[in-house]
């Protein structure tokens, strides 16, 4: 909490919690009951295990058995106000977001999810924002190194009927 404390003093709007909320789930409702539900993004790294998905952490590289649905449900339950959802199996890969593993969270859920992980090209956005049902995308790298312009691909958006502030 004094972590928190310290990064919503400094001004920032949000905090996301991922290792520590799988730690300690009670700091996802301390953090809400201090600072408002739509400051606490839960963070989920998730990994297809058979027929279901997994909570990783630590970056990815350790699995909880947790099943992300599940966690998503709980963590919305304790006072997360947001998902930032990363498919660890499309991370990197630029194949496009895991649509089926985002819709599931974004059913399963009340609050906005925000897709992370495989973006490659403008029409991934597009279906993880429809299809997907995503509120929103998250993707680095494909802006980092010039593949995609951000005013680029908020014109393709606008073109093709989806919100995006310009």
């Amino acid at each position: 909490m004094d972590q928190i404390k310290k990064i919503i003093g400094a001004g920032a709007e949000k905090v996301s919690l991922n290792t520590a909320a799988v730690k300690n789930p009670n700091l996802i409702t301390e953090a809400a009951d201090s600072f408002g539900s739509q400051c606490v993004v839960l963070a989920i790294d998730a990994k297809k295990t058979n027929s279901s998905w997994n909570v990783y952490i630590k970056g990815g590289r350790e699995d909880t058995g947790i099943d992300v649905i599940e966690w998503a449900k709980k963590g919305v339950e304790l006072g997360a106000g947001e998902i930032l959802l990363t498919s660890m199996d499309k991370d990197g890969t630029k194949s496009g977001f895991d649509s089926e593993l985002t819709s599931a969270v974004s059913k399963a859920v009340s609050v906005p999810v925000i897709a992370s992980g495989g973006a490659g090209k403008l029409e991934d956005f597009k279906e993880i924002l429809t299809t997907g049902t995503a509120e929103a995308a998250l993707a680095a790298s494909l802006f980092h190194f010039g593949k995609i312009k951000i005013k680029d691909l908020k014109s393709y958006l606008k073109e093709n009927e989806i919100e995006v502030r310009i």
